[in-house]
C-alpha cells in the first residue's frame, strides 16, 4: 500500500511511524511533512500545498489511502474533492468538518442534539457582543468561531478583559476571518480531558483518554499554544466520568451525526471538561490532536491501518481496540519566544536512537537538522507509572539541544 499523510507536525510524524509498522505499507508520502518523516525507512516528504496539487499527486501515484492531519484543508473540502475522484481518504467532508471549523455551528449542533455543554450565546456583530457582556457572570470564555490554531479561546476574568477579547477577535481581527463570529460561553471549572475516537458515522470507538497541557507557562499560565505536552491515560477519566461522557456526550453526538446524514470515515476528538457538576463538551476537533497523538499512539496495540480500513468499510463495530498497560508522557520542546516571535535555523543535536522522538518544526539541510517552527519536537516516555513515563520523556529531552530550547518542566505533574 501507498499512503499519503497531509500535515507537517509531530502528529503526522507519529501517524507515519505507527503506520510504517504494518508490513502491507510500502510507502508513506507526507505533504509537506518534516525531517523526522524522512528518517523513516518508508517515509518521503513531498512539497505540496494546495488541494489541487495534493489531489493530482494522489491520482498520479495511485495512492491507496490519504489521511488528513490539517484542519484547514478539511474545512476547505479536501475530502469532498477526493471522494469525487473515487480516491480513498480518511477524514470528514466539508459539512461535517464544520463541527471543528465553526464553533457557532458546533455549539448549535450540541444544543440541537442534547450534547451536554456550557451555556452560550453567539454574535456576528461586535457591538451586540459587547452589550451582552453587561449581562453575564465572570469569568467568561470568549471564542473566535473559526479556526485559530488552538489560540482563539480567551478566558476573561472580568468585563474589561472580555471587552478586550471581543475587540481583538472581532474588530482588530487578530485571528483573521476566524473572528467573523464569536461565541461567549459560561466558564467551567474543572479538569480537561482529550478523548480521541475513530468513527465510520455508524459507530464511535474511543481511544485511551489523554490530558493536554495547553499554556506556555508552568502551572497552566501564560499564552495558549498548540500544546506543550500530553499524558495518557488521563487520571481524571474515572469509570464514572467515562460513563457520563458516553451517555451525555458520545451517544447524542452519534445521534446527531446520523440525523444530519454526516457520512464519513475519520476522527472525532472530544475536548471535555470534568467538573463538580458533571462532564461537559468544550469542543469537537475532527482530526487527531497534537500533541495527544504522540502520547496515545505508542500505547495502541491494535494495528492502526486495520482500524482505518474498518472505518472505510463501515465495519468499525467489528473492531476491539487493545492497549498496552501503563502510561505515556509527551513533552514538547519549542523555540524560545513561542507562541510569540521566535528565530529559526538553529542546529539540533540529537540521536534518534536515544528514544521516541517525533519531529515537527524541523528541516534538514546538508545533513544537519535545523529548527523551522515554534514547536520543534516532542519526546515520549513510557512507564508502568505516570512518574516513570515522565522521567523517561525528560531524560530523552535532556540529550537533545538547540539554541533557545524551551520546555515546561511540569508536564504530567497532576494536582490532586
Amino acid at each position: 500500500m501507498k499512503i499519503l499523510i497531509i500535515g507537517s507536525g509531530g502528529r503526522e510524524h507519529a501517524i507515519a511511524w505507527k503506520l510504517s509498522q504494518n508490513p502491507k505499507v510500502e510507502k508513506i508520502y507526507t505533504a509537506a511533512g518534516n525531517a523526522g518523516i524522512d528518517l523513516l525507512e518508508k517515509g518521503e516528504c513531498i512539497n505540496l500545498k494546495t488541494v489541487d496539487e495534493i489531489l493530482e499527486f494522489a491520482a498520479e501515484k495511485s495512492i491507496d489511502l490519504t489521511i488528513v492531519g490539517s484542519e484547514e484543508l478539511l474545512v476547505e473540502g479536501i475530502v469532498d474533492k477526493f471522494t469525487e475522484k473515487n480516491l480513498k481518504i480518511f477524514g470528514p467532508d466539508k459539512y461535517a468538518a464544520q463541527l471543528e471549523g465553526s464553533k457557532v455551528f458546533s455549539k448549535d449542533f450540541m444544543k440541537k442534539y442534547g450534547v451536554k455543554t456550557a451555556e452560550y450565546m453567539t454574535f456576528s456583530d461586535s457591538s451586540k457582543a459587547l452589550e451582552y457582556l453587561g449581562k453575564v457572570e465572570f469569568p467568561v470564555v470568549v471564542k473566535a468561531s473559526g479556526l485559530a490554531a488552538g489560540k482563539g479561546v480567551i478566558i476573561a476574568q472580568n468585563k474589561e478583559e472580555a471587552e478586550k477579547a471581543v475587540n481583538e477577535i472581532m474588530v482588530e481581527m487578530r485571528f483573521d476571518s476566524a473572528g467573523n463570529e464569536v461565541v461567549i460561553e459560561e466558564f467551567l471549572e474543572g479538569y480537561e480531558a482529550s478523548v480521541l475516537s475513530f468513527t465510520d458515522s455508524e459507530t464511535i470507538l474511543t481511544m485511551v483518554s489523554a490530558k493536554d497541557h495547553k499554556k506556555i507557562g508552568e502551572n497552566e499560565t501564560g499564552l495558549n499554544t498548540g500544546g506543550m505536552g500530553a499524558i495518557c491515560p488521563n487520571p481524571y477519566m474515572t469509570e464514572d466520568v467515562e460513563e457520563a461522557f458516553r451517555k451525555e456526550i458520545l451517544e447524542p453526538t452519534l445521534k446527531g451525526i446520523k440525523a444530519e446524514k454526516m457520512d464519513f470515515a475519520g476522527i472525532i476528538f472530544f475536548g471535555v471538561m470534568i467538573t463538580k457538576k458533571g462532564v461537559y463538551l468544550l469542543e469537537y476537533n475532527m482530526r487527531l490532536g497534537d500533541p495527544e497523538t504522540q502520547a496515545v499512539l505508542p500505547l495502541l496495540k491494535t494495528d492502526l491501518l486495520d482500524i482505518i480500513d474498518s472505518c472505510m468499510n463501515k465495519e468499525l463495530n467489528k473492531i476491539t481496540l487493545e492497549w498496552k498497560k501503563g502510561f505515556s508522557c509527551c513533552v514538547v520542546a519549542s523555540s524560545g519566544g513561542y507562541p510569540g516571535d521566535y528565530k529559526k535555523g538553529y542546529e539540533i543535536s540529537f540521536n534518534e536512537k536515544d528514544g521516541l522522538v517525533f519531529l515537527a518544526g524541523v528541516t534538514e539541510k546538508n545533513g544537519k537538522f535545523l529548527t523551522s517552527g515554534g514547536r520543534v519536537l516532542s519526546t515520549v516516555g513510557l512507564g508502568d507509572t505516570l512518574e516513570e513515563a515522565r522521567k523517561n520523556a525528560y531524560n530523552i529531552l535532556e540529550n537533545i539541544n538547540f539554541a533557545g530550547k524551551y520546555c515546561r518542566k511540569d508536564i504530567g505533574k497532576i494536582p490532586v
